[in-house]
């Protein structure tokens, strides 16, 4: 027999090897998007946390099919304890009090249709993990494929306060979560969140509360560069204490007083605002620093710095919006946590940018000249994003609100508005005729 006949019997036999063997995916790439729903439940001495997520996010594994790619259900359940464990329990921190808990035992594992709606609940869903799994001749796609898993903790008592630290977001490009929390004797909490939330108090007490949003509000304003921009266009022409206070207490007022009237449900809701917001904050830093070019005026920077404050306010707002979920029942400290953590963040920019401007002024360039250079800089800056931001604001449509009970209700509350905002301007006069009448206006 000559090398080429026996090389192509092999060849052959290979072949038949392959099709007839089950087919079984590779690893494959991460999903773009994965929705996780999870609820999770103290009773007695035990903490029930009840998972879906969509099968094809547990990568690395080896799914056996049948048929047309069909999922072998009696197969893919016996490995679905080991995707729980490697995908989701080792990447899930549970916390009773302060004490994390032990490691969870895993109860239940099934795969489930993308059209089963037993997830709607706790009680149908925890009736779900204890009944029976689909039948093995279901015929379904892995790509389609849900799976179900209920997960048990030890724990002391199901009145403790309850923490959850979920890192899941490696499961997806964009990892979204719905989280329900189901306190003993108590109504239940929702949670939606992108990524990763660090760690959440389920039941915050009111000083987890005030920190968590303390954080918040100072990452917020060092991840802001435009708000940043601004603070700085305000005081690179007034680098002296009694300029300072005027204006920057007159900037934390404003922004004070939107940022809670938003976060309580004084603002616009419609779409088109959020991004018109966006270009008022780009016009407030290209007016601040064309000002700086021209010539600022004490007298008029407190007043600028109040109004555009009320826009910057609104910006703040939006960043706050979707953690308010995570305060619990403290709302009202919250929202004080979050405006003490933006004025931290002012705060130590400004205690980098003034020394800095100080020594630059002094050592490189006249403070005139490098008023003008800076606030050019920044002008061409803030002018793109406000191109850029117009263009996204031009594809929302704006329309006039009815004539009903909803526009009396929304008139009513921006004159409520502008009765605090009339007197909180009323103050800002006061203090500054106070700061400037032992020595006269300053500049």
């Amino acid at each position: 027999m000559s090398h080429s006949s026996v090389r192509g019997r092999a060849v052959a036999l290979a072949g038949a090897l392959v099709l007839a063997l089950p087919s079984v995916p590779s690893a494959h790439e991460i999903p773009s998007r994965v929705t996780i729903i999870a609820f999770v439940k103290p009773e007695a001495n035990r903490l029930r946390l009840i998972v879906r997520v969509p099968l094809e996010a547990m990568r690395d594994m080896q799914y056996p099919l049948h048929g047309a790619g069909y999922l072998d259900i009696a197969a893919v359940d016996s490995l679905l304890p080991d995707a729980a464990r490697i995908w989701i329990a080792n990447s899930v921190d549970v916390y009773e009090g302060d004490a994390k808990l032990g490691n969870a035992a895993i109860v239940a594992a099934h795969v489930a249709l993308p059209s089963d709606r037993s997830f709607q609940s706790y009680d149908s869903a925890l009736a779900h993990m204890r009944g029976e799994g689909l039948p093995q001749k279901t015929e379904l796609a892995w790509q389609q494929a849900m799976m179900d898993v209920l997960f048990e903790y030890e724990i002391t008592s199901d009145h403790s306060r309850f923490s959850i630290n979920p890192a899941l977001a490696r499961l997806g490009v964009r990892t979204n979560t719905i989280l329900r929390f189901l306190p003993a004797g108590g109504a239940e909490r929702a949670f939606e969140y992108v990524g990763d939330p660090g760690l959440v108090h389920l039941d915050p007490r009111w000083s987890q509360a005030l920190w968590r949003f303390v954080q918040l509000g100072f990452g917020h304003i060092m991840d802001g560069i435009d708000h940043l921009l601004f603070i700085i266009c305000l005081v690179i022409p007034f680098r002296r204490i009694r300029p300072l206070v005027a204006i920057v207490t007159s900037f934390t007022v404003a922004h004070s007083i939107t940022l809670l009237a938003s976060a309580l449900g004084f603002a616009p809701s419609a779409l088109w605002f959020p991004p018109l917001i966006e270009v008022l904050i780009a016009i407030s830093i290209v007016y601040m620093a064309f000002e700086n070019i021209v010539g600022p005026k004490l007298e008029r920077r407190w007043l600028i710095a109040f109004g555009f404050g009320l826009v910057h306010g609104f910006g703040f707002s939006f960043a706050l919006r979707e953690s308010l979920q995570f305060s619990g029942t403290h709302l009202v400290t919250s929202l004080l946590g979050f405006n003490v953590g933006v004025e931290l963040g002012q705060l130590c920019c400004l205690a980098l940018a003034i020394p800095l401007l100080n020594v630059l002024f002094k050592y490189v360039v006249a403070e005139r000249m490098g008023t003008i250079l800076l606030s050019a800089l920044v002008a061409h800056t803030a002018w793109h994003w406000m191109l850029d931001r117009a263009v996204v604001l031009r594809q929302y449509r704006f329309q006039w609100p009815a004539f009903d009970l909803l526009l009396l209700q929304g008139a009513m509350r921006a004159l409520m508005l502008i009765l605090v905002l009339t007197g909180a301007l009323w103050l800002m006069f006061g203090l500054y005729r106070q700061l400037n009448t032992p020595r006269g206006a300053e500049q």
